[in-house]
């Protein structure tokens, strides 16, 4: 069975926030077009994405937003849950933290690191600090799979290899480096600087060009 691409996961992870709130709103049902209009994409790439975990609507009713929100975290979410290790707690690590906490029931930050004896031995948004010499024993010991880099550019490769080696499969690094790992780990970089650079740009553009009255 071929796996799944990076760009559906993306969608359905998209999928689950909207129907959350959906849900949350009191609504039942949802139909491809009224996804594909909160999402920004298209009612037939809607309706592929879910057959493609098994699930499908029908004309008259659309999705059921309990079953579609079932489906989708069956295939997302290990049911045994998963933890999260995040290395580097400055002022974005700790956002990190705090936004994350309870957010996903099979998904939690439970180990955090640093090299500031201030937070050593902490608990800081309900996941205690160790200090970032025990990072291989911890991560290896508690089995997490899963780590967030948070840590400044030149310490960032070698915290993303003392990660591998102690068990983790995929990244999430915010530290403005390219990583240079083995192709069987999988690595979201988050760009923040680059993404507001971009914004930054076409900002610009959109002065650049002249006003247009519309009467």
């Amino acid at each position: 069975m071929p796996s799944t691409s990076s760009k559906t996961i993306g969608r359905l992870c998209v999928y689950r926030r909207q129907i959350q709130r959906l849900k949350d709103e009191g609504k039942s049902n949802v139909y491809s077009h009224q996804l594909a209009a909160l999402t920004g994409g298209s009612a037939a790439q809607v309706r592929r994405d879910l057959m493609s975990i098994g699930y499908s609507g029908t004309p008259y009713h659309g999705y059921r937003i309990d079953e579609m929100s079932e489906s989708i975290v069956s295939f997302l979410d290990d049911p045994d849950g998963q933890e999260v290790a995040l290395v580097g707690l400055g002022n974005l690590g700790r956002a990190i933290l705090a936004y994350f906490d309870g957010r996903r029931p099979h998904l939690a930050i439970t180990a955090a690191f640093d090299i500031d004896p201030a937070k050593i031995d902490r608990v800081i948004h309900g996941c205690k600090c160790y200090d970032i010499s025990r990072l291989e024993n911890v991560a290896s010991e508690r089995k997490i799979a899963i780590g967030v880099i948070c840590a400044p550019a030149r310490q960032a490769q070698d915290v993303a290899e003392k990660l591998v080696i102690s068990g983790v499969k995929a990244i999430v690094n915010f530290a403005p480096r390219r990583l240079h790992l083995p192709d069987n780990i999988h690595i979201e970089d988050i760009d923040m600087t680059t993404a507001l650079e971009k914004a930054a740009y076409f900002a610009l553009e959109n002065k650049r060009q002249p006003e247009v009255n519309i009467k």
